[in-house]
C-alpha cells in the first residue's frame, strides 16, 4: 500500500437510521433523549462518533450540541463540553445548577468532571461505557466523598436504540 492511501481517513459511512420525532406535549426523560439522539445523528453525518447532549433546565432546552473532535480537530469538542459551553453562555453562569444533561453515551473523565464543575443537577445517560465512563462505568467520578458538587446520575434512557446506533457506527466504519 502506497504511503498516501494509508493517510487518508476512512469514508463516513451512510447513516441508516432517521432522526426521532419526540412529541413536544411530554416533555420527559425519553422526550430530551430522543432530542440527544438526533444530535448524535448530526455528529454521524459529519464524520464524528455518534454523540449527543441535551441541556433542559425548567423544561426548556437551554443547550444541544454533537461530538466535533474530528471536524475541529480538538480533543475536548465533545458533544457534553460543547453543550455546556453553550448553556453557561446563555445564562451568563457557569453555574448550571438546576440544569439537567442528557448524553447518548456515559461521559467520559473530561465530561463527568465537567459535569461535576458545571453543577448540573443530574446526568441522564443512554449506554454505560465500561472502559471509559466516569459515572458508575470504569469510576464513579460523581461518589468521590470530598466534591463539594452532588451529582445525580441516571442510565437506561433509550439505551437499546443509543447503543444500536453507536455499534452499528463503528461496524461499518471498520
Amino acid at each position: 500500500m502506497e504511503e498516501s492511501q494509508q493517510l487518508l481517513p476512512k469514508a463516513v459511512p451512510e447513516c441508516p437510521f432517521p432522526p426521532m420525532h419526540p412529541s413536544y406535549l411530554e416533555r420527559g426523560a425519553e422526550f430530551y433523549m430522543k432530542l440527544a439522539y438526533n444530535q448524535a445523528l448530526k455528529a454521524w453525518k459529519s464524520g464524528e462518533v455518534p454523540v449527543g447532549a441535551v441541556i433542559e433546565m425548567g423544561g426548556e432546552v437551554i443547550a444541544q450540541a454533537h461530538n466535533m473532535v474530528e471536524s475541529t480537530k480538538d480533543p475536548t469538542a465533545h458533544a457534553e463540553i460543547l453543550a455546556i459551553t453553550q448553556a453557561a453562555s446563555k445564562l451568563g453562569d457557569w453555574r448550571l445548577s438546576g440544569a439537567n444533561i442528557y448524553v447518548t453515551k456515559e461521559p467520559c473523565p473530561m465530561c463527568s468532571g465537567a459535569c461535576i464543575m458545571a453543577r448540573l443537577n443530574t446526568v441522564i445517560y443512554a449506554v454505560p461505557d465500561p472502559k471509559m465512563g466516569f459515572l458508575g462505568g470504569a469510576i464513579a467520578a460523581h461518589e468521590v466523598k470530598t466534591l463539594n458538587h452532588r451529582l445525580k446520575v441516571e442510565c437506561g434512557v433509550l439505551g437499546d436504540e443509543c447503543a444500536e446506533l453507536i455499534r452499528t457506527f463503528f461496524a461499518l466504519k471498520r
